[in-house]
């Protein structure tokens, strides 16, 4: 079986009998040559199997690519199956589609954004990344970075006021000073396991989406003077029906049981509906249950779950925006309670 022969822009030129400029000029600056010129150049290229000169070292030469790097929080298998992210990668796609722009998916847990840096114009950081060193490669890199759910003083940044949405859906759900509250958590450890979380990091300097949130939870049951008990909080490191039903289970056993479940997540919420209708309690008059994020499922559970509805798509697109007007911008995009019968 014969090699296919791989074509320079210097040895098709050879072939073809013309110069390096004509064929370049026939692939990237179509107005320099007769329209038959070009069409010949081309059909005679494609029946040899040359695609054109190496976009590479074009990008090298212009100083742009036009490909924007997308750091997600975690691997790129876990997020494209998760509703919200996959909500927030539709939006950027949505703007940068429009701007001619292409999408390269990055996970979160590599171990350096260099592997990419030379092939993008910049990045769009989505979340914390799992891999903490991302984030003081991103910010020390040349190229442009916008990020999403946190900010790292690159002046561009995204997303919604989580502790104030999580205060107040709180506040909503807690009907007593006497209620037994449990907060399931999501990615309040560096750690794969599911358990219980006794003690916090210290995470002044860049708290997560789910720190912030945690702080709002704490707030609202310290102005309302109710007790959270010291094993009451737990720590879900995906966000997923199966991982988050050990906490769930382990919540509905505890003695006494917990009366409102506080859920950082609406995969973890309708986690807890199901598992609470399996055991034969009542929805919300035995458990108060809350979510966070607001897709579309919650609409449809039995009861209803309310939740914080985040607009995940407009802030993929606002970060997208962002990005293609090299703006300086913090934004903070709207959010609302869905106030339905889970609570």
């Amino acid at each position: 079986m014969t090699e296919k022969k791989i074509w320079t822009l210097k040895s098709i030129a050879k072939e073809l009998g013309v110069s390096n400029a004509t064929v370049s000029n026939a692939f990237s600056r179509p107005d320099q040559l007769s329209k038959k010129r070009r069409d010949d150049i081309l059909a005679s290229c494609q029946k040899l199997g040359y695609s054109g000169p190496n976009k590479a070292a074009q990008s090298l030469r212009k100083g742009h690519s036009n490909i924007v790097a997308l750091v997600l929080p975690d691997s790129v298998e876990y997020m494209i199956s998760d509703p919200v992210a996959s909500n927030f990668v539709k939006g950027v796609s949505s703007v940068l589609e429009k701007n001619q722009v292409n999408l390269l998916l990055f996970s979160g847990a590599s171990d350096n954004i260099n592997e990419v840096a030379d092939f993008v114009d910049g990045f769009i950081c989505y979340g914390i990344p799992r891999n903490a060193k991302l984030v003081e490669q991103l910010r020390a890199t040349t190229k442009k970075v916008v990020t999403a759910d946190f900010d790292i003083d690159r002046n561009a940044s995204v997303g919604i006021d989580n502790e104030q949405a999580a205060y107040e859906i709180a506040k909503l759900a807690i009907k007593s000073a006497d209620d037994n509250i449990a907060i399931l958590g999501l990615r309040l450890l560096d750690s794969n396991l599911t358990c219980r979380v006794y003690e916090l990091p210290d995470f002044d300097l860049l708290p997560s989406i789910t720190h912030r949130r945690l702080n709002g939870y704490k707030k609202a049951i310290n102005e309302l003077g109710v007790t959270l008990r010291d094993d009451r909080i737990w720590n879900i490191p995906k966000s997923s029906h199966d991982i988050a039903l050990i906490a769930v289970r382990e919540a509905l056993t505890s003695i006494p049981r917990p009366n409102v479940l506080l859920c950082m997540s609406d995969l973890i919420a309708l986690a807890a509906l199901k598992e609470i209708n399996a055991m034969g309690l009542k929805i919300p008059e035995d458990i108060s249950v809350v979510g966070f994020d607001g897709i579309d499922e919650t609409n449809r559970s039995n009861p209803p779950l309310t939740t914080v509805h985040q607009n995940s798509e407009e802030k993929g697109s606002k970060a997208a925006e962002l990005f293609i007007k090299r703006a300086t911008d913090s934004v903070l995009i709207p959010y609302h309670i869905e106030h339905r019968q889970s609570c």
